[in-house]
């Protein structure tokens, strides 16, 4: 089955969860359901609600294996749950009575990725999506962890330096340098917000040097 046709994906609900009045999830679409599941407005809140609903299998329940939480989460009278455990454990690469830590966001992802794969019938998000959902739920992704580290250090280093620019325009400029790659960043952090600070001050300078030299381009008679 293509799983761009699924139920759950037309619904933007990759976990398939089932509408209840009382849970009042954010991002619910209007109707808030399609008769039985849940319709989300974008896919990132569908995982986001999938996520954090096993995160109360762990926290509130003490579920910690993948055989407990896929026997709550697929129950036996209308699942073939030991299929569904087996599937899950070979895509997690763990023994289904293995304990796992859903707090890890790496162990999540696997554990929401391999459900997506079982309701819609293979996995049709690319990991930009998948990420944005695990960080909503509050689990942040490394190479995300790291971005924000950056723009919420570059912020403070502006701010220190005399508050010239405002934080929104610091961090954006420090978006910039942070999306040249993940060495650059963990370089940053490591050196502290002084030399953070340096840095906005280098790239606000940069960006206002290739600016006036655009526009110089622009307004420039054309050559006879």
């Amino acid at each position: 089955m293509d799983p761009i046709r699924s139920r759950g994906y037309r619904n933007r609900n990759p976990g398939n969860i089932e509408h209840n009045p009382r849970n009042a999830w954010n991002g619910l679409a209007s109707p808030a359901s399609d008769g039985r599941f849940c319709r989300f407005v974008s896919h990132e809140h569908g995982i986001r609600a999938l996520a954090l609903l096993l995160l109360t299998y762990q926290d509130r329940h003490g579920l910690r294996t993948i055989n407990a939480i896929i026997h709550r989460w697929a129950p036996t009278t209308e699942n073939a749950t030991d299929r569904y455990v087996g599937r899950v454990a070979r895509h997690m690469r763990q023994a289904a009575d293995a304990e796992i830590d859903m707090q890890d966001p790496r162990v999540m992802r696997l554990l929401v990725e391999a459900i997506i794969i079982v309701e819609l019938g293979g996995q049709p998000y690319d990991d930009a999506t998948l990420s944005e959902g695990l960080r909503m739920a509050g689990l942040p992704q490394p190479g995300a962890a790291r971005s924000g580290t950056i723009r919420a250090a570059a912020a403070a280093g502006a701010t220190a330096v005399g508050g010239a620019m405002s934080v929104e325009t610091a961090a954006m400029l420090a978006g910039q340098v942070a999306s040249h790659g993940g060495a650059v960043v963990d370089v940053v952090r490591a050196l502290g917000p002084w030399v953070v600070a340096l840095l906005v001050v280098v790239v606000v300078g940069w960006l206002a040097f290739d600016r006036w030299q655009r526009l110089r381009r622009v307004t420039a008679p054309e050559a006879a």
